[in-house]
């Protein structure tokens, strides 16, 4: 597989990402918390965790596009969050739903000459952008060629080839083609959510091996699944949830019941005598492990992004 190069024709060097303590909370109560790790440029990250354990909203925040709470972190050099801006610069996603999809009934000819232009208009440099038409064709299509041999996708080998629609791709296919869409950009970070959901075992163990690939071609790659492979540098969001102080109170916007009560009404109030304690059994007590309060388990929802933790930028 090919590696992707940079503007002047250098290999290129992935970004570094390091975390400490890093924590992103919501209006509903942290998505995650504690999380510390150091990741050398052209390192495939696996962040594993179950649904809902915030696996998502790391990733996210990771690449400058939802705003930490708690903690530190760099990418490339940059901090977050005083530099998300920046970070969104030097990386870019694959598919993560909700936020970077492909479109069911485009074609992959479509996405990829959408991507690329996207890519000459708002990231190319003023002399790309000024140059002569045939110029700028000739360099799209060179990155386009380029990004798909990265991932090991050829349209020519497609149903109906290029002009495929995206419903009619396998899954693992629909994978290959939102990686080749990111690596138009020649980004220094990859990031890339449920890799290895709704895949065969063969398709997970190709997955990955393209991943791989593109890791060991000098892009840092952030990959979100249910579980990692074993060479992969592991980062987990499963944990417990972190003991709540005043100021780590998850704030109520109104109308909103608290969590862990939502829609009560008063039938299901349990009933309970004068001075007597309300009944307890085990599923009532959270559950402690010896982890410690790192991490939490609860999701960000698409609510919450709105109230002001998601950074919203549009196609990605």
């Amino acid at each position: 597989m090919g590696s992707p190069r940079t503007e002047a024709g250098e290999e290129p060097h992935g970004a570094a990402v390091v975390a400490d303590g890093f924590g992103l909370k919501g209006p509903r109560g942290w998505a995650f918390r504690g999380v510390s790790f150091r990741a050398a440029p052209g390192t495939l990250v696996a962040i594993e965790g179950p649904s809902g354990s915030g696996r998502t909203c790391l990733l996210l925040a990771l690449t400058g596009r939802m705003k930490a709470r708690e903690g530190t972190a760099e990418v490339g050099g940059l901090p977050l969050p005083r530099k998300m801006a920046a970070v969104r610069r030097i990386s870019a996603l694959g598919q993560v739903p909700g936020v970077s999809e492909l479109d069911p009934a485009f074609s992959v000819a479509e996405h990829l000459r959408e991507r690329a232009l996207l890519q000459r208009r708002y990231d190319g440099s003023l002399r790309a952008l000024l140059g002569r038409p045939g110029e700028r064709a000739a360099t799209s299509r060179e990155r386009i060629e380029e990004a798909l041999t990265a991932v090991g996708l050829d349209p020519a080998a497609l149903p109906k080839g290029e002009r495929t629609r995206v419903r009619d791709l396998e899954r693992l296919e629909a994978l290959r083609l939102s990686l080749a869409l990111a690596l138009i950009g020649r980004p220094r970070l990859l990031a890339v959510d449920d890799t290895d959901l709704k895949l065969s075992d063969a398709d997970r163990a190709t997955a990955w091996e393209v991943l791989r690939s593109v890791a060991a071609a000098g892009t840092t790659v952030l990959a979100v699944c249910s579980e990692a492979p074993e060479d992969a540098l592991r980062i987990t969001t499963t944990g417990t949830r972190p003991e709540t102080t005043p100021e780590d109170t998850p704030e109520i916007t109104p109308g909103t019941p608290p969590e862990g009560t939502p829609g009560t009404t008063s039938k299901d109030t349990p009933e309970t005598t004068p001075g007597t304690p309300p009944e307890t059994t085990s599923k009532d007590t959270p559950e402690t492990t010896s982890k410690g309060a790192s991490e939490t388990t609860t999701e960000i929802t698409t609510e919450e992004r709105a109230a002001g933790a998601f950074v919203e930028t549009g196609r990605a």
